[in-house]
């Protein structure tokens, strides 16, 4: 769910800038890693595209009226900034691609909500030990029946069922608590 943005109140004290950037990280920071995760599919590339995007906001800041949308907004260009000079051909050459979140017909806000439901399940994904990585790769993204997969990783088909249920079970724990039980 969308929380709104802070209330932004220009002071003129010396420290207040500061502190009033750091509320606005502090209430604003998971929502842009995930969508920034969402963009370009790497933690770490993440991580670093909304550091300095705060980072250029510290110093910017009597020159934005909108924060929270300024920072969406130098995300997004920074994130394509990064794919572009990566010369990738699309999106989804990730380990876990995915598909688009929203179709045409999405309004913004639902279009937001849905990368932002994308990039939390794709870092929850990667967190994964790299077994269960595998067994949810080749049951969702490609399709495979728990034979074929048993037949693949050498577990058994009671084994392979048994794996896949506790790991949706704990995706599904850790979206919950993010408004995001409907992701799965």
């Amino acid at each position: 769910m969308l929380q709104p943005t802070p209330r932004i109140v220009r002071s003129r004290e010396p420290d207040s800038d500061e502190l009033t950037v750091r509320t606005l990280f502090d209430s604003q920071e998971s929502s842009l890693l995930r969508f920034a995760f969402s963009l370009v599919g790497q933690r770490a590339v993440a991580e670093d595209i909304v550091q300095d995007v705060f980072l250029q906001l510290h110093t910017r800041w009597d020159e934005v009226d909108a924060p929270r949308a300024w920072l969406f907004r130098c995300v997004r260009n920074r994130a394509l900034d990064h794919l572009r000079s990566r010369h990738r051909e699309s999106l989804g050459q990730n380990d876990f691609p995915i598909e688009d979140p929203h179709g045409p017909a999405d309004n913004p806000e639902t279009a937001l909500l849905r990368t932002e439901a994308a990039g939390t399940l794709r870092m929850l994904l990667e967190e994964l030990d790299q077994t269960d990585q595998q067994l949810v790769k080749l049951k969702y993204f490609e399709g495979l029946a728990y034979r074929d997969i048993s037949d693949r990783t050498g577990l058994s088909v009671g084994n392979v069922g048994y794996r896949l249920h506790h790991i949706l079970k704990g995706l599904a724990g850790k979206l919950r608590p993010l408004g995001m039980d409907d992701v799965l």
